[in-house]
């Protein structure tokens, strides 16, 4: 089986980390985002996995080419030389995805998070005979989204309310599909909307079924989203893989610890962190709902909460990161300085506070 992943272009909602990495490639839980996908989908049999890409994909090819070997499965990329929305990219890759198989294939979206139940999507594909199967998740506010409207029982859909100002239904589309090789039949190489023009089509058709999603989900391409994200992925480990977590005196609910990082006494660490390979964590630091990427060096009594720390930064002693503050890759932030909800460029040096939440260039 193939899968194609759409990685689209610059990463913008991510930045100043997207500054340094394409956003598939920023850690998540101490691993490339796009790694989680890959390896979930090689766990049900895919062999080949196409990245749709138009941004930078010879840096995207080079990292993954260690995880090809590693994990023995084939990644090629189809690059736009013009962003061609979320179906476009399908009829560029149409000769990489029609292999004369007639077997199905997976599209996903890059910055979706979730347990990726693969295997159940298969076979409901088959047994509902359909033409395309789409993954749909529930949420608290359709009124913000696309909703998916379909039958309970049998799990076709009967159509797409975009932003619904009455209620219709829960579920919006989780950007996770299987779709026979013939949806490449109704899409033509231009710029174009998967869900706004390709599905709607096939829904008239009745051939279109939909999944509810178990578990969580988290589209992950923004900073909050990302730590809630990190949160209900820490949620599902403990459930399923709980001896992946970090657990002793100093740790508090979920704690994700690479192996070789380092931590010193009298710390207090959790809940909802990953603390990444190579980082160094002082004495006395109390870090809760934030993400320690590879290289960090929090230095003694700092002090960092619902936060991002990019790669080979450094917090200094005493210091208070907060807000959704976002250090780039190779950020310095000087002793007792105040963060609240600063976003700061690669390789700034940060020697007073920042009171509010502003960019710093």
């Amino acid at each position: 089986m193939k899968a194609l992943i759409l990685v689209g272009g610059f990463g913008t909602r991510l930045r100043p980390l997207t500054l340094s990495f394409p956003k598939p490639l920023v850690d998540f839980a101490n691993k490339p985002m796009i790694l989680h996908q890959i390896e979930a989908l090689k766990a049900v049999g895919v062999t080949e996995v196409i990245l749709a890409i138009n941004y930078r994909p010879e840096v995207m090819l080079n990292f993954l080419k260690e995880f090809e070997d590693k994990l023995g499965i084939k990644i090629t990329c189809s690059q736009e030389t013009e962003p061609l929305g979320t179906a476009g990219p399908l009829a560029l890759a149409r000769d990489k995805l029609a292999d004369g198989s007639g077997e199905p294939f997976f599209v996903l979206n890059s910055d979706v998070i979730s347990e990726y139940p693969f295997a159940e999507l298969i076979q409901l594909h088959k047994s509902n005979g359909g033409e395309a199967t789409i993954m749909v998740t529930k949420v608290d506010e359709p009124s913000k989204y696309g909703v998916v409207v379909m039958n309970e029982e049998s799990g076709k859909v009967d159509r797409f309310v975009e932003k619904p100002k009455i209620f219709v239904g829960n579920k919006i589309n989780a950007g996770i599909y299987l779709l026979n090789p013939s949806v490449l039949d109704r899409i033509e190489l231009r710029p174009t909307s998967i869900e706004k023009e390709v599905f709607p089509k096939i829904a008239a058709d009745k051939k279109l079924h939909a999944m509810v999603l178990p578990g969580f989900w988290m589209d992950v391409g923004q900073p909050k989203d990302y730590i809630t994200g990190l949160r209900l992925y820490l949620d599902s480990l403990r459930k399923k893989e709980p001896s992946k977590l970090a657990a002793g005196p100093h740790i508090v609910g979920n704690v994700l610890v690479h192996e070789n990082a380092v931590i010193g006494e009298g710390c207090l660490i959790g809940p909802d962190v990953a603390i990444g390979p190579g980082c160094v964590i002082e004495s006395g630091v109390r870090l809760s709902r934030c993400t320690v990427m590879r290289g960090v060096r929090i230095k003694k009594h700092a002090c960092i909460s619902s936060s991002i720390i990019g790669w080979h930064s450094t917090v200094g002693q005493w210091a208070r990161i907060e807000n959704m503050t976002i250090l780039g890759e190779d950020v310095h932030v000087s002793d007792e300085v105040y963060s609240n909800g600063g976003v700061v460029l690669p390789h700034k040096e940060i020697k007073s506070s920042i009171l509010k939440p502003e960019i710093v260039m």
